[in-house]
């Protein structure tokens, strides 16, 4: 199974304002485990970073004036995340800005190409729903935790995730982050995949969950059938037998 984080940053909150993506990064998960692989790019909106979400990321107009615009990346992005699930909290969000790129794209008719045989109903896509299943850990957390506050920095607080590293928030690092959270939501399998990084613990965490039988136990009972017991499966098998034309797999395993 392989799965993407995911996150974005914005010059503001809503698309239909004219808002842009300006950040996206993507961490790579397969079978739950972090295999390395990364996706990370800082994009050209073609418009000014509104005040209040240069507060939230840090990122200024001044140091995306040279970078590449959503359309030169788009192509990229679209083939590390094919066929993936896209795991992102608050996905609305992030789906809702995705969405907005490549609708704009279509009606500048400079959407990527994709491969039809590979992509299949992808094609021509203009909504990222198209190519990739989405699960937003933000309902997911509401579910498990209702009533209580589910912002990433709450969640990592109450599974003990390190965000120590998060003065200000960023596409990849966010990413990375939500890939330990999604973890730990899902049934905590973290430690079972440090082994690259410290085997001794890795051992130590599936030791510690295993139950040995105990040997010095009393022998099962073992209960024979009657007779009566004996010639009623008998008369069944007979049933059984009759009615499949003679195929009763039970007789020919008596044989």
């Amino acid at each position: 199974m392989r799965q993407i984080m995911l996150d974005t940053e914005t010059t503001g909150l809503d698309p239909a304002e004219g808002h842009r993506i300006i950040e996206i990064g993507c961490v790579e998960m397969v079978n739950r485990r972090l295999t390395g692989n990364t996706y990370h790019k800082y994009v050209n909106p073609g418009r000014e970073i509104d005040a209040a979400a240069i507060e939230v990321h840090g990122i200024t107009n001044e140091f995306l004036a040279d970078k590449p615009r959503f359309a030169d990346i788009a192509g990229d992005f679209l083939d590390f995340v094919r066929g993936a699930e896209l795991v992102i909290h608050n996905a609305p969000f992030d789906v809702g800005f995705l969405n907005h790129e490549f609708l704009r794209l279509a009606e500048e008719g400079a959407l990527p190409a994709l491969d039809a045989a590979s992509a299949g109903e992808g094609a021509g896509i203009t909504k990222i729903e198209g190519l990739c299943a989405i699960t937003d850990t933000l309902a997911l957390a509401r579910s498990l935790r209702p009533g209580q506050k589910n912002d990433l920095d709450s969640l990592c607080r109450h599974y003990g995730v390190d965000n120590s590293q998060r003065a200000l928030h960023g596409a990849l690092l966010d990413a990375e982050i939500l890939a330990d959270v999604y973890l730990a939501m899902t049934g905590g399998q973290t430690a079972l995949f440090e082994d690259a990084r410290d085997p001794a613990a890795a051992v130590a965490a599936v030791q510690s969950e295993i139950r040995r039988i105990v040997v010095a136990r009393d022998a099962l009972a073992v209960i024979r059938p009657t007779a009566e017991e004996l010639a009623a499966h008998e008369a069944w098998l007979d049933e059984l037998d009759k009615k499949s034309g003679g195929r009763c797999l039970w007789r020919k395993l008596d044989v």
